[in-house]
């Protein structure tokens, strides 16, 4: 028996005492690798409990809330202001050009910037043809007066001579016809020699109101008509205006009579002006109107130029709240206000003018709420907060 398990074993090539040796040394390393994997677990379970509840004991659940700033906003006054742009113009532009018959201009006397006051001649046209016109019309008037004169005077003397028998009725007849006739043509003569003074005056080109020159289209030399079209352009009074755009409802929140401060372009001037005028129609494609807002003459004042207006159109009692503060979606305006149990709640609001100090809610708050100031887009509805109150600034 013996010798034949001792033959198989060796007809296998196998090492028995290699064999009890591997088997010994694996059973040796088996509570090593269970240690390691013991000591490996409890480290990330170390981890994880103080990934997820720090250190010590675990926290209560409220602490884990996030923190957020809120402002109790209170309500104020806000003053409405709607801010337009428009285009500066004469506020009674007067076109000044050829009333007569026109001619060669022989002189002009006022230039584009200059001041003119009624009457006052600012251009004059040749008139050599027609101060003959006239001399010969009072040479006219002059004859037309000794005939006149000779015909009274021989009416006169037949007068004393028709007692004594001299002269009939019928001779004094035809001498007071001659009379009337001479008065007549008289009469004639100078009513041409007063038209023709009438036109002569025309020639010069005067400024038929007071005001401020804005442009002057003729020069000396020129030939001028009545179809050389315009040859000044006159701001009555030196007065300006701006019309300003508005949107239809801005347009429904200004009246007339309305203070605006105006800024033109390019300068830093801050000009007071009133509205005096509200268009009655609104356009159809861009859906604005225009107010005219009327303003004494400034030398930063370009008639075609831009500039832009403050207009104050009343006040009102509301909330005011940072941008920050407000949030939007399909529903409108909304912000976040933490409720008596610290859980956020959404609030539709309408938001009203805009200004430096924020945004003024109209309507859906009163004043007394726990406002989110910021994160408000990282909230849910119902989501419990820990609210902290900012504090006011000095002179808030």
């Amino acid at each position: 028996m013996n010798m034949n398990y001792e033959s198989k074993i060796s007809g296998e090539d196998v090492d028995v005492s290699t064999l009890e040796d591997g088997d010994e040394e694996a059973r040796s390393r088996k509570p090593l690798v269970i240690a390691a994997i013991a000591v490996v677990a409890a480290i990330l379970a170390v981890l994880a409990y103080q990934l997820f509840f720090g250190s010590g004991e675990a926290p209560p659940a409220e602490s884990q809330a996030p923190v957020v700033t809120v402002v109790i906003p209170g309500t104020k006054d806000v003053v409405r202001t709607i801010n337009a742009t428009g285009t500066l113009a004469a506020r009674r532009e007067i076109p000044v050009g050829v009333v007569g018959e026109g001619g060669r201009v022989t002189q002009v006397y006022v230039d584009a910037g200059d001041w003119v006051k009624p009457g006052q001649i600012m251009a004059s046209i040749d008139r050599s043809v027609q101060n003959q016109q006239v001399a010969r019309w009072a040479a006219l008037v002059a004859s037309a007066r000794a005939d006149l004169n000779l015909a009274q005077a021989n009416l006169d003397r037949a007068a004393a001579l028709v007692e004594r028998g001299f002269i009939s009725k019928a001779d004094i007849d035809r001498l007071t016809a001659t009379r009337d006739s001479n008065a007549a043509q008289l009469r004639v003569n100078q009513a041409q020699l007063g038209e023709a003074r009438a036109r002569n005056n025309f020639l010069n080109i005067v400024a038929p109101k007071g005001g401020f020159v804005l442009e002057r289209s003729v020069e000396v030399g020129q030939t001028v008509s009545a179809g050389s079209g315009i040859l000044f352009r006159l701001a009555q009074n030196g007065e300006m205006e701006l019309q300003a755009q508005l949107s239809e409802s801005d347009l429904a929140n200004v009246a007339v009579g309305v203070n605006t401060e105006v800024i033109p372009v390019g300068t830093d001037k801050v000009l007071t002006g009133q509205i005096w005028q509200i268009s009655p129609m609104i356009d159809s494609q861009s859906r604005q109107g225009i107010a005219k807002i009327a303003l004494s003459y400034d030398s930063a004042l370009r008639p075609g130029g831009f500039a832009s207006a403050r207009i104050t159109s009343g006040s009102t009692v509301a909330s005011v709240l940072p941008e920050s503060a407000l949030q939007n979606d399909s529903k409108g305006a909304f912000v976040y206000i933490v409720d008596k149990d610290d859980k956020a709640v959404r609030r539709d609001v309408v938001t009203g003018p805009v200004s430096s100090a924020g945004v003024s809610i109209s309507s859906g708050l009163n004043g007394t709420e726990r406002v989110v100031l910021r994160a408000g887009g990282f909230l849910n509805p119902g989501e419990t907060v820990k609210p902290a109150l900012q504090k006011k600034e000095a002179g808030a």
